[in-house]
């Protein structure tokens, strides 16, 4: 009964919340309803799993809600060959659906508590590296990507990241301008910027507030 009421769950999810939103990249669409959204969130938390607005993780965070999520794998144009380097793990949803669609993926989460979680719902999933660091710092090691995701928004987008990324990869975040979230993207080249493409809000990552600039007292 459980397994019927979430598969139902999860094929209303692509019909009502990707299908008509511009989620239009049949191979994300699939991985979406093939990869059980419920098994990558808190425990206490399954049963939000498929409702249009972020679920909890635990350790203070959110996973995205799945237009969110889908707006960005559509966006970034992901091929069959691509690494991809995922900031903001999480407990594995989005690395999960990310196998599906790409070579390899590496997946970065700072909070120890999601990093186990991960790790262990996404235990046999071979093209997958959960690397436990700070996320603003990223995996150099098992570099260069194609294609970086940032599973959330953030304020910047520091230098250390984008040096990860191949010259001609894809960039896609959720960017916080003037207090609003939005999805954004862009190509590393020279003069990169991230330029927003949909009002879609996202949850927000940590660590990634924009410097502020210093001032002497007066």
């Amino acid at each position: 009964m459980i397994g019927n009421s979430t598969e139902a769950a999860r094929a209303a999810m692509v019909v009502s919340q990707l299908r008509t939103t511009a989620v239009n990249d049949p191979r994300v669409i699939a991985a979406m309803a093939d990869v059980p959204r419920e098994a990558f969130v808190a425990a206490d938390s399954a049963e939000l799993a498929y409702r249009d607005r972020p679920v909890p993780l635990g350790a203070g965070r959110e996973q995205n809600a799945p237009l969110a999520t889908g707006r960005l794998l559509t966006a970034a144009e992901l091929l069959p060959d691509d690494t991809v380097l995922l900031i903001g793990a999480g407990r594995g949803y989005t690395a999960a659906v990310l196998a599906e669609l790409v070579a390899t993926v590496v997946a970065v989460e700072s909070e120890g508590e999601l990093v186990q979680a991960a790790r262990a719902a996404l235990a046999g999933t071979g093209n997958v590296t959960v690397v436990e660091a700070p996320l603003t710092e990223g995996a150099a090691e098992h570099g260069p990507y194609d294609v970086l995701i940032v599973d959330g928004a953030i304020e910047y987008l520091p230098e250390a990241l984008l040096a990860q990324v191949k010259p001609g990869g894809r960039v896609l975040a959720g960017l916080i301008d003037g207090g609003v979230a939005r999805l954004a993207g862009g190509v590393k080249s020279d003069g990169f910027a991230l330029v927003p493409f949909a009002d879609i809000d996202c949850v927000t990552l940590p660590g990634f507030d924009r410097p502020r600039a210093f001032h002497f007292p007066g």
